[in-house]
């Protein structure tokens, strides 16, 4: 029988995790996590792994300096970053740092699976990886078809992941919250990316499109107000 892959999962965001995870071990594969620059080290120390995942912005550094230290422990790892940041300057510094393809979350499961697979067969990607758009224009809270799909149809994995969504979203709402009250661009937009992920591995479709929108206006009155009203309606 031939043996599963094993995977380094290096993401600080809960929800993104489950859902890389539970997409990663349908393949199947193992996977193993680690919430830090530093734990991914200690992680990657205890056992060679055929692909790294790194998130490019960690609590504790920056995906491209990770990956230059696992570079010193296993040279010939290939290596994916992702990150919600969609901005082309970052994708191609990633690259430049080493990173065989670049994810754009939140993604797909088709997507991501693909990207994957490719890295694995030594084959670096031929363009930037784009994320999925599940906000489009649906005012619907959950976007069920699109989460569920993502999940290969996987409904007690979409439960557990918007358990934890629901459960964190009163404290990134008030973190949202205290960056625009206190014009705090470079907080704001961290929250925002990480939620608009977030979102997006879901489903929660009306919530990703006032994220969206905040992100792109966030003096605006009305954007603040519909981020407000999507978040109620979800705690509701």
């Amino acid at each position: 029988m031939t043996e599963r892959p094993r995977f380094l999962l290096v993401e600080d965001d809960p929800i993104t995790t489950g859902f890389l995870k539970a997409v990663l071990e349908g393949l199947p594969a193992d996977v193993d996590t680690a919430e830090t620059l530093s734990s991914a080290l200690v992680v990657a120390s205890r056992r060679r792994h055929d692909l790294w995942l790194i998130d490019a912005n960690l609590p504790d550094g920056h995906g491209s300096d990770l990956l230059q230290r696992l570079r010193r422990m296993h040279a010939d790892v290939p290596a994916l970053a992702h990150t919600a940041d969609g901005s082309a300057e970052l994708h191609v510094q990633l690259r430049q740092a080493g990173f065989s393809d670049t994810l754009v979350k939140p993604l797909g499961r088709e997507l991501l699976l693909k990207t994957v697979r490719r890295a694995l067969v030594g084959s670096a990607g031929s363009g930037r990886s784009g994320a999925v758009d599940v906000a489009g224009g649906d005012a619907l809270d959950w976007d069920e078809i699109t989460a569920l799909a993502a999940l290969n149809g996987q409904r007690s994995h979409l439960i557990a992941l918007r358990e934890l969504f629901l459960a964190e979203l009163p404290g990134v709402r008030d973190a949202v919250e205290q960056a625009v009250e206190l014009h705090d661009e470079p907080a704001l937009r961290s929250q925002l990316h990480r939620l608009q992920a977030s979102c997006g591995f879901v489903g929660a479709a009306r919530l990703a499109r006032a994220v969206r929108t905040l992100h792109q206006a966030p003096a605006s009155q009305q954007a603040q107000v519909n981020f407000r009203n999507a978040v109620a309606a979800l705690l509701h």
